[in-house]
């Protein structure tokens, strides 16, 4: 989860922004069919936000939480502050609008896995997506100013409703996919808060590694001990309880291979 936008480095800023410029210089009318301009539009919007959450994370962490504006960021991402404005209604909201996104981006592929595939193994595929650069470590100076931004008291409440969010999106994407009903059945909510804060935890190491390591690492180590104790969940597309579980060691040793 949040602990969550550190591994979004520098260098997918440019990929993004150059993303934003391509579709805005798009002559819309002319070259979309009927049905497209819709889709078209929210792709812009899509980018332009995930811009200012780039910007906003790394003017933060180049410069410290308390000497970022939203001026700076709207002018760091080739916007306006209006602009800004439209998206965000605090620069603590655009810090946290990627671990946001991620979270929205993690309950769609949720929904995409195999019908047939184990719905843990399902979870931990959804849930790595969006770390595609987490699989080598960072640089120390990057770790450390993500600590520091993240870490700061002014952060925690917008930390929290992103949080929530993502916990929720996950428990019904869970739901969608076992076939229950989140509004009576809380197998969905609890699995999420554990996948959640299983995430939560790896990001806690990670932060706290010195020297650096790898966050994908961590994050498939983390939800492999959700795996542990949950050898009778309900199957995938079922609300079927699965057989006992073997002996936990046996079962643990099978979650890390």
């Amino acid at each position: 989860m949040i602990l969550r936008t550190a591994q979004f480095c520098v260098a997918r800023k440019l990929t993004t922004l150059n993303l934003v410029t391509v579709v805005e210089n798009q002559p819309v009318g002319a070259r979309c069919r009927p049905g497209e301009t819709e889709g078209l539009r929210e792709r812009k919007k899509a980018a332009t936000r995930r811009a200012l959450g780039l910007a906003a994370m790394r003017l933060a962490i180049e410069r410290g939480l308390d000497n970022v504006h939203p001026e700076d960021i709207a002018a760091e991402a080739g916007v306006s502050t209006r602009t800004f404005n439209n998206y965000f209604a605090s620069k603590h909201e655009a810090i946290c609008a990627l671990a946001m996104e991620r979270g929205t981006l993690t309950g769609a592929a949720l929904r995409s896995r195999p019908a047939g595939e184990p719905l843990m193994d399902a979870i931990t595929t959804a849930v790595l997506g969006p770390y595609a650069h987490g699989e080598r470590p960072p640089g120390r100076d990057w770790v450390q100013g993500v600590r520091l931004v993240l870490r700061s008291a002014a952060l925690e409440g917008e930390y929290l409703r992103t949080q929530h969010a993502t916990q929720k999106a996950l428990a019904e994407a869970i739901a969608d996919r076992i076939g229950a009903d989140p509004a009576a059945d809380m197998f969905p909510a609890v699995m999420a808060g554990a996948v959640t804060a299983a995430v939560h935890v790896a990001h806690e190491r990670w932060l706290a590694s010195d020297p650096p390591v790898a966050l994908v690492p961590l994050i498939r180590l983390a939800l492999s001990q959700v795996r542990y104790p949950c050898g009778a969940t309900p199957t995938a597309n079922s609300l079927a309880v699965g057989p006992q579980a073997a002996d936990p060691d046996q079962a643990l040793r099978h979650a890390e291979t």
